[in-house]
């Protein structure tokens, strides 16, 4: 897949190795969402070779795995993501993989001591040698907020706040007032992200003002939409990022996947995606490519065929266009 518009030789604002090597300007990368199974009948997957299917991923080309922040089985969400704690299980796959960029779409910030939030993510950045990515958000599920006796309605200010604290936990021996709590006295905490900062990506509105998260984010995570109206949303993001006066940043969006047989087979909606062949799904990661996006993470849980069987085929039909 190649870009209308020659690649800006600038490229974004580099960060860390994962952020480096998932987004640059003009390009669109893949990465797929862990668990790494088909569990369409119930909201909880059964994390089967789920260490060898990462590894997989990573052999195959595929350059993100993105994990989510599901504390609760929530009834009503109907998805119980990974199971395992974000962090626990970055931890996990930074022992098991090389290269592959480790991502998390989203931590909901508000749930979270944004210092827990920092020391953790600067250790899974450490420890992988530089490829964190970390997704934040505001959260949807109103059912977790009183089970940790936290006030749904003030989960703005809450992202904010602890957006701002987990930035300046990068600095040495940090001095500042937040309503998390104001560290001073010198106290610092370790370790540092490896390259000396966190790359964080804002999801969606995380029920904040367009100018602030074009203004903070280092990216940005949005939903699959229909082309005419993704563009014009990117488009205007894009614009909010440029009236900033800061970097250029990375769009990317999260895609659901079944892929059939025939890689000839039109397009079919599913939840918040697609039932198509290899040859449409090329066509339109096409299409998200020329409107702006420079990632999709894509979701198997709905696909029908064997996962592993499913993964090769994706790689071969895709990954061999995306190469630089």
């Amino acid at each position: 897949m190649r870009p209308l518009n020659p690649v800006d030789d600038a490229g974004f604002q580099p960060i860390n190795r994962g952020y480096n090597s998932v987004f640059r300007v003009g390009r669109l990368s893949l990465g797929l969402v862990v668990p790494l199974e088909n569990y369409a009948t119930g909201p909880v997957p059964s994390m089967a070779r789920h260490v060898e299917r990462a590894q997989l991923a990573e052999k195959l080309g595929f350059s993100a795995l993105w994990l989510r922040d599901v504390p609760f089985n929530v009834p009503s969400f109907g998805d119980a993501g990974q199971t395992f704690d974000p962090f626990v299980y970055l931890g996990l796959l930074a022992a098991s993989t090389e290269r592959i960029a480790l991502g998390v779409a989203s931590i909901v910030l508000p749930l979270r001591h944004p210092a827990h939030v920092a020391k953790a993510a600067a250790s899974v950045d450490v420890l992988s040698g530089g490829r964190l990515i970390l997704g934040v958000a505001s959260g949807d599920r109103p059912e977790e907020y009183p089970a940790l006796n936290l006030p749904f309605a003030e989960r703005g200010d809450r992202f904010r706040a602890s957006f701002d604290y987990i930035k300046r936990m990068a600095d040495n021996a940090p001095t500042f007032r937040n309503p998390y709590g104001s560290p001073a006295g010198g106290i610092d905490m370790l370790p540092k992200p490896a390259s000396g900062k966190l790359p964080l990506l804002i999801t969606g509105g995380s029920r904040q003002d367009p100018e602030w998260i074009a203004r903070n984010g280092d990216g940005w995570i949005t939903y699959p939409r229909g082309i005419a109206a993704q563009a014009n949303i990117i488009s205007d993001w894009r614009a909010r990022v440029k009236a900033a006066a800061g970097p250029e940043k990375p769009a990317m969006q999260s895609l659901y996947v079944d892929l059939a047989e025939d890689p000839q087979t039109t397009p079919q909606p599913i939840h918040l995606g697609f039932r198509l062949g290899a040859h449409t799904l090329r066509a339109y990661l096409k299409s998200l490519q020329d409107i702006g996006i420079n990632h999709v993470a894509m979701n198997l849980r709905f696909n029908q065929a064997d996962i592993e069987t499913t993964m090769k085929r994706l790689a071969d039909a895709l990954l061999p266009d995306l190469a630089a």
